[in-house]
C-alpha cells in the first residue's frame, strides 16, 4: 500500500532543499496544543513565565510565583515544567526548584497537586496547573501531604507552621533541613 502523505511530505522536503531552505520541523500534537495554551495564558499578577532554553523550546519552561498573601507572602518560588509530546493526554511534569517548607511540596521539589496525577484530564491546560500551584501557596493542604512533618505542624500548630515558613523563607534551618533564602 502506498502512503500518499509520506510521498507528498518527501516531495515538499526535496523541493525545499533544492531551493536552499531548511526543512520545516513538523510539530507534534502536544507542541501545537502547548503553543495554543501558552498563547492563551491568563497569568495571575503574582506569576510570570520564562523560557530558559529560548522560545524555540516551548516544551520546557519555568513559572515564577510570588505570593502576595498567606504564609508564603513575599517569597519567590520557581517551578520547572516539562511537557511531553503526548500532552494533553499526559500532564506536564512539574518540579519546584526552590526548596520550600510546604506540606504539598517535598524537599526534592516534587509537587502534590491532584490535577498533576489522578485528576488530570486532557481538557485541563497549563493555565489550570498554574492556578493550582498558586492555590497551594494561599491554601496549603495538610490532608494529602508529601512533606508529612510540615503537614502535621500545619494541622496541629498553625502558629509554629507560620514561624517555620518564615524561618525557611528567610534562609535558615527548620529541624535538620537548611533552606536558602527565597524572600
Amino acid at each position: 500500500m502506498i502512503n500518499l502523505f509520506k510521498i507528498k511530505g518527501q516531495k515538499k522536503e526535496e523541493a525545499a532543499s533544492a531551493a536552499g531552505k531548511a526543512p520545516v520541523k513538523k510539530q507534534s500534537a502536544g507542541e501545537l496544543r502547548l503553543h495554543k495554551d501558552i498563547s492563551e495564558l491568563n497569568l495571575p499578577k503574582t506569576t510570570s513565565i520564562s523560557f530558559p532554553n529560548g522560545k524555540d523550546d516551548l516544551m520546557n519552561f519555568e513559572i515564577i510565583i510570588r505570593p502576595d498573601e498567606g504564609y508564603y507572602m513575599g517569597g519567590t518560588f520557581v517551578f520547572t515544567f516539562q511537557v511531553s509530546p503526548s500532552y494533553p493526554h499526559d500532564p506536564p511534569k512539574v518540579k519546584c526548584k526552590t526548596k520550600v517548607y510546604h506540606p504539598n511540596i517535598d524537599l526534592e521539589g516534587n509537587v502534590c497537586l491532584n490535577i498533576l496525577r489522578e485528576d488530570w484530564k486532557p481538557v485541563l491546560n497549563i493555565n489550570t496547573v498554574i492556578y493550582g500551584l498558586n492555590l497551594l501557596f494561599t491554601q496549603p493542604n495538610d490532608e494529602d501531604p508529601l512533606n508529612h512533618e510540615a503537614a502535621v505542624v500545619l494541622r496541629d500548630n498553625p502558629k509554629m507552621f507560620e514561624a517555620n515558613v518564615k524561618r525557611a523563607m528567610a534562609g535558615g534551618y527548620v529541624g535538620q533541613h537548611y533552606f536558602q533564602r527565597c524572600a
